[in-house]
C-alpha cells in the first residue's frame, strides 16, 4: 500500500486499525497481569506490581524514544523518494540506542535492584514481591526495548498489520500465562514476570519475519557518524519519551494530593480513573500512530494537501473516541468500579461525582497525544515536547496545587480536565497547519 498515492482514506484505515488494536491489546494485558497477581497474593501483590509499575514506565518510555524517533526519520528519507540505504541508517541509529539503553537499564537491575525499588515505594514487606517479579524481566530488557522498536519501523515499513499480530500473539500467550505460571504452576507474582517475558519474546520473533518477505527494506547500514544519527533519534523521539515518564511523575503528586485532602476512599476510586485513563490514553496513541507514517512520508515527500487531509481524518477519529468514553464514564461510572475492583457501599456513592468530573478529561486527551504524534512526524520536535511538557506535568501540577488550596479537595478531579482542555485550546489551530520541510542527516 503506497502511502504517497493510494486512496488516503483507504490507507488511513488499513494503519489505523492496526494501530489502534495493537494498543488496545496492550492496555487489556497490562491491566490482566495485575488482576493475576492482585488475586494470587491479595493486596500486597497489588502493592507490589504499583512499585515495579515506574520500571515498566522507565523501559517503555526509552522505547519509545528509540522506536518512534528513529522510524519517523526513516518515514521522511522515503518520503523524499530518497535511496534506502540513508533511511536504514537511521534504523540502525534507532537500534544502536535501543542497545544502549537495554545495558544501562540492565545494570541498574542487576547492580542497585533494591535502592531502586526502594525509591519507587517498596518496604521490607514489598521489595522481596518486587524483585521475585524482575527476576526474569532484568535479563530480557533487550527484548522489550529492541521489540517496541522494530514494531514502530513495522508500521513505517509498510506492514502494520504485522506489528499488530505480533502484539496480539505475545498478549494472548501473557495472558494464558498468567494463568498457568501464576495460578496452575503456583509461581505467583514469578510467574506473571516470566509470562511477560516469554511473551514479548513471541512478539518479537512474529515481528522477525517481516525480515523474511520481499517487500521487507530494512537493512542494518552502520552510519559514518553513528553519534550523530543517534542524537537526531533521540531529539525527534523524547516527546514521546517524555510523554510516557511524566505519567508516572504526575500520578504520584496526584496521589500525595488525594491523600492529603481525601483519604484512602479517593485514591481508591483513583486507582480505578487511572486504569479507564490508560485505555483512553491508548485510544490516542493508536491514532496518533496510525497517522504517524502517513504523515512522516508525505511530509518528506512535501505532499501538503495529503498531510492535512492526514490530520483531518485523525482528529475526526480522536473526537469521536473521546465521545464513547465521555458517553460510556459519564452513563455508567459504577459498572466501570464493579469491573475493575470489589467496590464497598461507601465507594459506590462517592465514585460517580468523580468519574463524571475526571471523565471531562477524555475530550481532550486523545487530541492532546495525537498533536505530539503530529507535531513528531513533521520534524517539530519541539513543539512537540511543549505540548508533553506542557500537558503531562507544568499545567496538571500547577492546577493540582493551586485548586484544592482555593476551593478544597473536591477541586482536585477539575484539574485534569481543566488542565487538557486549556492546552488543546492552545494547539488546536496549530494543528492544522503543516510545518515547513526541514533538513536532516542523510
Amino acid at each position: 500500500m503506497n502511502v504517497l498515492e493510494d486512496d488516503l482514506a483507504k490507507v488511513y484505515r488499513h494503519y489505523f486499525w492496526a494501530a489502534f488494536g495493537s494498543a488496545l491489546a496492550t492496555s487489556i494485558y497490562s491491566v490482566v497481569d495485575v488482576v493475576a497477581v492482585g488475586r494470587y497474593h491479595g493486596p500486597i501483590g497489588l502493592a507490589a506490581m504499583a512499585v515495579i509499575a515506574p520500571v515498566w514506565n522507565i523501559i517503555l518510555s526509552l522505547a519509545l524514544l528509540s522506536g518512534i524517533g528513529g522510524s519517523i526519520l526513516y518515514a521522511v528519507q522515503r518520503g523524499k523518494r530518497a535511496a534506502v540505504l540513508p533511511a536504514n541508517r537511521f534504523f540502525a541509529a534507532s537500534l544502536i540506542v535501543a542497545a544502549v539503553f537495554s545495558v544501562l537499564i540492565m545494570v541498574a537491575l542487576f547492580c542497585f535492584e533494591e535502592p531502586v525499588l526502594r525509591f519507587f515505594g517498596a518496604d521490607d514487606n514489598l521489595l522481596p514481591l518486587a524483585a521475585r517479579y524482575l527476576q526474569p524481566v532484568r535479563c530480557s530488557v533487550p527484548l522489550f526495548l529492541l521489540g517496541t522498536t522494530i514494531m514502530a519501523f513495522l508500521r513505517n515499513d509498510g506492514n502494520p498489520r504485522l506489528a499488530m499480530c505480533a502484539i496480539l500473539a505475545g498478549g494472548v500467550f501473557n495472558v494464558f500465562g498468567d494463568c498457568y505460571f501464576v495460578f496452575t504452576r503456583d509461581m505467583g507474582i514469578f510467574g506473571a514476570g516470566l509470562a511477560t517475558v516469554l511473551g514479548e519474546a513471541i512478539a518479537v520473533g512474529v515481528m522477525l519475519t517481516h525480515f523474511l518477505l520481499r517487500r521487507n527494506t530494512l537493512r542494518i547500514e552502520l552510519p559514518r557518524a553513528p553519534a550523530l544519527f543517534a542524537r537526531q533519534v533521540v531529539v525527534v523521539g523524547f516527546p514521546a519519551f517524555f510523554t510516557d515518564v511524566s505519567m508516572g511523575l504526575l500520578t504520584i503528586v496526584f496521589n500525595r494530593q488525594i491523600m492529603r485532602y481525601l483519604g484512602e476512599d479517593a485514591l481508591a476510586v483513583y486507582g480505578v480513573v487511572v486504569t479507564i485513563g490508560t485505555f483512553v490514553q491508548c485510544c490516542g496513541y493508536g491514532v496518533g500512530q496510525a497517522a504517524q507514517p502517513l504523515l512522516s512520508a508525505n511530509f518528506g515527500a512535501g505532499n501538503t494537501d495529503r498531510i492535512r487531509q492526514t490530520v483531518r481524518y485523525s482528529v475526526a477519529t480522536a473526537l469521536l473516541l473521546a465521545l464513547l468514553w465521555c458517553a460510556a464514564v459519564g452513563l455508567v461510572p459504577n459498572a466501570f468500579m464493579r469491573a475493575f475492583t470489589r467496590p464497598t457501599p461507601a465507594l459506590l456513592a462517592l465514585a460517580p461525582g468523580i468519574l463524571r468530573v475526571y471523565s471531562l478529561a477524555f475530550w481532550f486527551l486523545p487530541l492532546n497525544i495525537l498533536s505530539t504524534y503530529c507535531f513528531q512526524s513533521l520534524c517539530r520536535p519541539r513543539a512537540a515536547f511543549a505540548v508533553s511538557l506542557a500537558r503531562g506535568f507544568l499545567v496538571p501540577v500547577a492546577l493540582l496545587c493551586t485548586l484544592p488550596a482555593l476551593w478544597g479537595g473536591a477541586a482536585l478531579w477539575a484539574a485534569i480536565p481543566l488542565a487538557e482542555f486549556l492546552v488543546a485550546a492552545a494547539i488546536g489551530l496549530s494543528l492544522l497547519r503543516p510545518s515547513r520541510p526541514a533538513g536532516g542527516v542523510s
